[in-house]
């Protein structure tokens, strides 16, 4: 049995530069971390005395012989490219599914954590990043980006450059109390409002306008001036939160579907009691709102926020991992 664990991410500038079709003109880049919640993903050999050879449990359960017949398409096609066969795999995480933090890249990472694992096989990270980002862009048709593959799998909080050549991960250099810092003056929301990132990537893409792409090359710009507020000790952190808002800002005229009145209201409820700053992870649509508040003001934001739930967090750094390793003797069975 092998069980995998794979932080979710929180992705703060440069959305929307990770898309290939852009990267690969333009260049882009993305500020982001990981944080301490989770999926889980159980894999086994299935013993062969069922009438179905691969049982499938993540918001549904699936009892199948043919891998064809799978209906998730991520399971189905990573089975298929890893040839995996007679498995029962469970997934479990700490936050809802659909809510902007990558869920569905990090279930690919750790998936494929999994059946690697299980094989008897070592891939790094780098190597877990290429082959999700593959099987949910290629071989699932996925519309969106690279950066929630990447994060997955190397975890940390990092900027990730893109370009026609690929990508590099680079990790902030911050001093361990400027980081604590940062991460005491964020403030995690879930809105209650889940969506189909896929989804939300293709109501987004129908424009190309260069309204659009001016307005993605300043979120590009915005991932230098963030880095620098960071690692520069003597910026006031404080404007990582104002940037925020500007990012945030900018983000929300790329798409019809990025933000709603909803989600506006929420947003614009926060700053008003005292928030520099923040955004709603993902594509867009719903799921987590994410506040840069000074201390003294989180007790009024946390107020006005009493309908959400509040979801404190911690940064993580160590992306991916095998939590408990039981190796099994296996023979393919003939099919």
């Amino acid at each position: 049995m092998i069980i995998t664990k794979t932080p979710f991410r929180m992705s703060f500038f440069g959305g929307g530069t990770d898309m290939e079709d852009y990267f690969n003109e333009n260049g882009g880049a993305v500020l982001s971390t990981t944080f301490d919640k989770y999926c889980y993903v159980n894999v086994r050999h299935l013993p062969r005395f069922f009438d179905w050879s691969n049982e499938l449990t993540y918001s549904k359960t699936e009892k199948v012989s043919d891998i064809n017949d799978i209906q998730h398409p991520a399971i189905r096609e990573a089975m298929k490219m890893l040839d995996m066969r007679e498995i029962r795999l469970i997934y479990e995480a700490d936050l809802p599914a659909r809510s902007g933090l990558g869920t569905s890249s990090s279930f690919a990472v750790g998936m494929l954590n999994a059946f690697y694992t299980l094989k008897g096989k070592y891939a790094d990270k780098k190597k877990l990043a290429d082959e999700a980002i593959y099987l949910e862009r290629i071989l699932c048709n996925e519309a969106g980006g690279w950066q929630d593959q990447i994060a997955a799998s190397f975890g940390g909080f990092n900027r990730i450059n893109f370009g026609s050549d690929g990508y590099e991960v680079l990790p902030v250099i911050i001093s361990p109390k400027r980081k604590r810092q940062l991460n005491n003056n964020l403030m995690l929301f879930f809105t209650g409002f889940t969506h189909f990132s896929s989804d939300i990537q293709k109501a987004n893409n129908v424009s190309r306008s260069e309204e659009k792409r001016a307005r993605l090359k300043k979120i590009y710009e915005l991932v230098d001036e963030a880095e620098a507020v960071l690692t520069n000790k003597n910026k006031d952190l404080d404007d990582f939160g104002r940037l925020l808002d500007i990012t945030w800002r900018l983000k929300k005229g790329i798409g019809s579907a990025i933000s709603t009145g909803s989600i506006d209201e929420l947003y614009e409820k926060g700053m008003a009691a005292g928030a520099l700053g923040g955004k709603l992870l993902g594509a867009g649509g719903g799921g987590f709102l994410v506040f840069y508040v000074q201390p003294e003001k989180q007790k009024l934001v946390t107020d006005v926020m009493k309908d959400l739930m509040y979801i404190p967090f911690k940064f993580e750094d160590s992306g991916t991992r095998v939590i408990h390793y039981s190796p099994e003797e296996y023979e393919m069975g003939n099919d």
